[in-house]
């Protein structure tokens, strides 16, 4: 999708998202736009449904109340429309074990309906100091490897807006580093992040805000 047209202007609004697991109530009145070039950081305490809502925002699983627009028009509606506009990694590293870290990413790419060269991901994976398990079945890779792995996505493939389910998990320092800075390059770039991670950070960009779901208040850091 285009969006040089809509620069300055909302393009995921979400109104007054209520959340249910089962018969228990998780949040209400979650209520917050995004425009170009904007991070939101999803806090809260374990249990307050930030997979959840994450998974709303990618048209995973439904609000129980409330509605999610891109663009201004409900993400139901627009269907695989909104869905090819969205990278979403979620807390699991989702890959498949039996292929190499190389056919994980082609696959992954692939589904997006991209395509890249082996010349392409060697460099994203030579970036992420993956190059010498690039053939290796990800089943032998330490957790850490297999997390790059799912994230090696971000340098590849093409999408306005990343949804990240706790995306430093299992990374070390040098890595979580590289990771912060992709994102500030993508958000300077007009790109839109919404992130929820157990490690307190900030971002080095225009638009940063924070929302604790649990309080329901959003917090603009920057």
């Amino acid at each position: 999708m285009n969006m040089d047209f809509i620069a300055n202007n909302v393009v995921l609004k979400a109104d007054n998202i209520v959340g249910v697991r089962g018969d228990r109530l998780l949040f209400e009145n979650v209520n917050f736009e995004m425009s170009q070039g904007s991070v939101l950081y999803l806090q809260g305490a374990n249990g307050t449904g930030k997979t959840t809502l994450l998974r709303m925002l990618c048209g995973l699983s439904k609000p129980y109340a409330g509605n999610i627009s891109w663009c201004g028009e409900n993400i139901d509606a627009l269907a695989e429309e909104y869905y090819k506009d969205v990278l979403y990694i979620g807390h699991l590293s989702g890959i498949k074990e039996d292929l190499t870290a190389l056919e994980n990413l082609q696959f992954s790419i692939a589904l997006s309906g991209k395509r890249v060269t082996e010349k392409q991901t060697a460099e994203v994976f030579n970036a992420l100091g993956l190059s010498k398990g690039l053939n290796l079945p990800t089943r032998m890779l330490s957790q850490g490897q297999k997390r790059r792995v799912a994230l090696a996505r971000l340098w590849l493939q093409d999408a306005p807006l990343w949804i990240l389910d706790e995306p430093f998990t299992a990374l070390d320092i040098s890595a979580t580093e590289r990771l912060k800075q992709k994102i500030e390059v993508f958000a300077r770039d007009g790109g839109m992040v919404i992130m929820t991670t157990h490690q307190e950070f900030t971002l080095n960009i225009p638009k940063f805000s924070q929302l604790r779901l649990d309080e329901n208040v959003i917090k603009k850091v920057a």
